[in-house]
């Protein structure tokens, strides 16, 4: 009886076959997609990079600083340039002299490097400036021209490219060097870690997706005036955080406050403030250029910013907005109170006693205690009391007497403890 059986594929064992399976293997592993995902990290880098600030990766070995980039210049359709800043000389970053026909007359012009050259030709470009913190101390001074002003030897680099740097902290970096305050002072910088999720999803195939932020033409003059008033009000009040430069070394090649950083920050704030970036993206890019100190004194500032006028939420108190979260919920309660110590009035008296009680009907009970005794300090002597305060006292009362327990419980632990 006969078959039909399909005759066996043929073999090819040569070199150059499965040199060419191998391929074929590898571009399937390179087959990946982006999709849209947050990615708080990526955002700041990326609203950094669109407000054309030169940024500053940190982050051990491996964590995926360079892919990031990579991603990034593909999704901003750039043209990524690597430059591994360690294995090159200072002139590399200053330009080469060349002796030309009448050195007395035409001077000796500073040659550019190639890349640079091909930078300028494209028009724009992602120069990517990886292992700084390698770099040797001349080679970061060579380094400072370039990142501030955009000049390598005599060459301008054009307005499209965007400069972004990656570095290992020093005890993770081979033969690392700390960071030079001038340089360190010209970055943004952020902390590069991996997200498990992202990793995960990465590897499957997707990674997250790169976009230049989407900012609201229509609110571009209130949040250059934001801006201002945020940092300008902030130093105002804080002088000796115009400049302070730190102690150790190791803080120094960090971000840290001087007027150029905080002229970064203003405008990284209205950048944030116009493309309504979340308060988490704002955070790493302002602690990123002042530092985490002064960092958060301007946060905590922002906030205040955002709080009501104390005059409005007496003027109406029954149809009063207070903020949801509960530390500025308390200081716009101690703001009003402090509005009607300053200018007293038992009518402002009665709408900061009515307040509270919207207070205690909206939110948590125990943030009006402290408000409420305050103002009851305010009291003169032929002012009634409200009865409004009926409706606290039990609050207050509840509240002293939580409190009193607690230094109960902690005296006998006191004791116990000895």
């Amino acid at each position: 009886m006969l078959t039909n059986t399909p005759p066996s594929a043929p073999t090819d064992s040569s070199p150059d076959s499965q040199l060419a399976v191998a391929e074929a293997l590898m571009a399937l592993l390179r087959d990946t997609t982006t999709e849209p995902r947050p990615d708080i990290q990526l955002e700041a880098l990326t609203l950094a990079v669109s407000a054309d600030l030169p940024v500053l990766l940190w982050g051990e070995p491996g964590i995926g600083k360079t892919a990031a980039l990579t991603q990034l210049a593909a999704s901003l359709d750039l043209p990524l340039t690597t430059v591994i800043a360690s294995v090159h000389e200072p002139s590399d970053f200053s330009g080469l002299p060349i002796v030309g026909d009448d050195p007395a007359e035409q001077g000796v012009p500073m040659a550019p490097p190639d890349w640079a050259v091909r930078l300028v030709r494209a028009g724009k470009g992602l120069l990517f400036l990886d292992e700084l913190s390698t770099a040797p101390p001349a080679v970061q001074a060579a380094l400072l021209r370039l990142v501030l002003e955009r000049r390598i030897g005599a060459l301008q680099l054009p307005p499209g490219v965007r400069i972004v740097a990656a570095a290992n902290p020093r005890s993770s970096a081979a033969d690392g060097w700390e960071l030079s305050p001038p340089l360190a002072n010209r970055f943004v910088h952020l902390q590069w870690t991996h997200d498990h999720e992202v990793v995960v999803r990465g590897l499957a195939g997707s990674w997250p997706r790169a976009t230049l932020p989407r900012l609201d033409p229509e609110k571009l003059p209130a949040a250059v005036d934001f801006a201002r008033r945020a940092v300008c009000g902030l130093l105002s009040a804080r002088p000796t955080l115009v400049h302070r430069l730190p102690t150790t070394e190791t803080r120094r090649g960090g971000p840290w406050p001087s007027p150029r950083s905080w002229d970064m920050t203003l405008n990284l704030i209205a950048f944030a403030t116009a493309a309504g970036s979340s308060r988490e993206v704002l955070s790493l890019l302002v602690r990123g250029t002042v530092g985490d100190g002064p960092g958060l004194e301007l946060l905590a500032s922002l906030d205040r910013m955002d709080l009501p006028d104390p005059e409005d939420l007496l003027a109406d108190p029954a149809n009063a907005v207070l903020p949801e979260r509960g530390d500025l919920r308390q200081a716009a309660l101690d703001g009003v109170v402090a509005a009607v110590r300053t200018r007293p009035d038992r009518a402002r008296w009665d709408a900061a006693w009515a307040l509270l009680v919207r207070a205690l009907e909206t939110g948590p009970p125990d943030l009006v205690v402290v408000p409420a005794t305050a103002l009851a300090s305010v009291r003169q002597e032929d002012w009634d009391v409200p009865a409004a305060v009926e409706h606290l006292a039990g609050v207050v009362s509840l509240s002293q007497r939580a409190d009193r327990a607690a230094d109960r419980v902690a005296r006998v632990g006191a004791k116990a403890g000895r």
